[in-house]
Formats: structure tokens, sequence, C-alpha cells
């Protein structure tokens, strides 16, 4: 306990002497950063300048680029920087910012691609009531309690982490992870790791309205047409991509910085801990523009110049 109020910074030692390989590292990494900084904002842009994007679907989406953007901005700048550093140090405030916007990213990603779901099960197993429960009003709503929640339970977070007397000052990893620096604490952090998890918990009731809603989807699917089934296919499955690769990244970094398996190397473990700032940031606006037609439309035309023939709306806020 003596040096526990001492901590003014961290050290990440996941660096280690990469040697030249630093510069490679470095130049892949700031190429894959701009490209997602493009890609999404491209998108943002896209979607708010398009009045016939300003619906409930182009909504959320556009809500999942710009977390998106927040979560990689919390982290890529950071870890360009330590690349080129001879010491690899974090300020004890600016950690725990990291640590805090991205858990907000993660957070805010389950309860966008949870309004997603929501509005997906209105659209195909309510088109009628889907104007009138998916209006502008409730739908801002929804939005404002997609994003309140993150930063509530962030927050809540927060205060028993910053708490915790810390006697050590490494960090076995790219960036500040809350576990890893729980590690460091010179008291015993069970009543911690309690709550840690009773925060992913939280979560079960989201993926359960998930399951839930893509269940009914189903059931609506197979009374319907061919024809019918298609179109929500069409706006179902870059929905369902996202949430797949989304709890993947999810459930491999649970696993690995919690339960922390001994025969896992640990190459192994630095790429979990990066795939939900990579794979979701990356993936999201590629299949988002590949299979949805509305998205890519507009994407052609903005490249080619060329004029959209006139579009089709049904109920359900499909296009075809």
């Amino acid at each position: 306990m003596e040096n526990a109020s001492h901590v003014s910074s961290f050290t990440f030692i996941a660096f280690g002497d990469m040697g030249n390989n630093k510069y490679i590292y470095f130049a892949v990494t700031l190429i894959g950063y701009l490209f997602i900084i493009s890609v999404n904002s491209c998108f943002i842009l896209l979607i708010i300048l398009q009045k016939s994007l300003h619906e409930p679907m182009y909504i959320c989406l556009c809500n999942l680029f710009m977390n998106a953007l927040l979560g990689t901005a919390s982290f890529y700048p950071s870890f360009l920087y330590h690349l080129l550093s001879d010491t690899q140090v974090i300020s004890y405030g600016f950690c725990y910012t990291q640590i805090c916007v991205m858990y907000t990213y993660i957070m805010g990603e389950m309860t966008i691609l949870t309004a997603m779901a929501y509005d997906r099960y209105v659209a195909i197993y309510l088109p009628l009531k889907y104007n009138t429960v998916m209006s502008c009003t409730k739908l801002y709503r929804l939005l404002l309690a997609v994003w309140i929640y993150p930063v509530v339970m962030v927050s809540f977070a927060f205060i028993f982490s910053v708490s915790v007397p810390l006697c050590g000052n490494q960090i076995n990893k790219l960036y500040c992870h809350n576990w890893d620096v729980l590690k460091l604490s010179c008291v015993d952090t069970t009543v911690h790791n309690i709550l840690g998890f009773l925060v992913y918990a939280l979560f079960i009731p989201l993926f359960s309205f998930i399951v839930y809603s893509y269940i009914k989807i189903l059931i609506v699917c197979h009374k319907s047409s061919k024809e019918h089934n298609r179109k929500a296919l069409q706006t179902c499955l870059p929905h369902l991509i996202s949430l797949i690769s989304f709890y993947a990244t999810v459930l491999s970094e649970i696993i690995l910085s919690r339960l922390n398996p001994k025969n896992v190397s640990n190459i192994v473990r630095t790429i979990t801990s990066l795939e939900l700032l990579i794979v979701p940031p990356l993936l999201n606006p590629i299949i988002y523009c590949l299979i949805l037609p509305e998205i890519r439309k507009r994407v052609v035309k903005t490249f080619r110049g060329k004029q959209i023939g006139p579009k089709v709306t049904i109920p359900n806020g499909t296009r075809h």
C-alpha cells in the first residue's frame, strides 16, 4: 500500500522491442486508420445529406458509423504515437479517459445494434404499424437511450475503478484496459470483478431481445412469399453479420482477459484484444454498402455522377 497513491503513469510492456519493424507497423496502422476514418465519415455524410436516407434504419446506421469513429479515436492516435516513441508511457488521467471512451464504444455498439434489431422487427413483423412505432419522435428517444445507457454504465464502472489503490504501473496490453489496470491493485478486487461481470450481464436482456426479434422475423418469413423473404433477408443480413462479428470479438476478448487460458500465446492475445477496434469499424461500412441497394446506389451515383432511377418505397421501410 506504500506506493498506492504515487502511480501517475502506466507503461505498456506488450510493445516489447520491435526494432525497425515498428515503422512497418506504423505505416500499416496509419493506412488502416485513415481508411476507417474515410469510409465511416463518407457514409455518415451520405446519410446526412441524402434526404431519401432519412429513415430509421439508415439513421441508426449513421449512429453505428459515428460510434466506430469514437472507438477508434480512443486507440489509434495513441497507438501510432507509442509505435514511434522510445518509451510507451501513458499518463494516469489519459489512461482512464481511454478506458472510458473505449468501453462507451463497446457498449454503444451493443445498444445501437439492439435498436437496429428493433427497427427490423417492427418493419417486418409489424409493417402496418411501422410509421407509428418508428416515428421521428420515438426514434430520437430510442437513440437518446442508446447513447445514455453506455455513458451511465461506464460512469458507474469508472467510479469504482478509480477508487482502487494501485501498486504497479505496467500493463501487458497495447492500450489501457480496465481489467489489466485492476490487476495492479494493492487490495482484493473480488467485489470489482463481480461488478464487472454484472455490467456484462446487463447485456443479456439486450441479446435476448435480439434473439426474440429474429425468431419473430423468421416466423413471418416462413409464412410469406419468396419476394418478401428476399427483401427481408437483404435488410437483415448485414445486421446479422455485424452482430455475429461483434459478439464473436467481445466473447473472445472476455475469455482471454478474464479466464486467462495458459495455452494461448501472447501474439494471439494481442490480436484478439485489437479485434474490436479493427473488425467492426472496417467490416460494417463494407457489408452495408455491398448488401443494402439504396446505400450502394448512392455510392455509385456519388463516384460516377450518374442519376439513379426512381425508387419504390414499401410500408416496412425497405426499398426495391
